[in-house]
């Protein structure tokens, strides 16, 4: 995974969790669930460049 990739995907992350806190604070379900499925999509994009680094860790040998 690229440090570009890891910040990007970070930061998604983080967008996500203020969102989340913002929504809870003002009650607004709504954006309360859209910073959860933020923090999903990022957490989704991480796991496959995860993948993708140990697949190409095992080509790599």
């Amino acid at each position: 995974m690229g440090i570009a990739d890891k910040f990007e995907n970070k930061a998604e992350e983080l967008k996500g969790k203020a969102k989340e806190n913002a929504g809870a604070a003002t009650n607004d379900r709504g954006l309360e669930n859209e910073g959860e499925a933020d923090q999903a999509k990022a957490g989704m994009k991480q796991a496959g460049e995860h993948i993708k680094d140990a697949a190409k860790d095992l080509t790599d040998r």
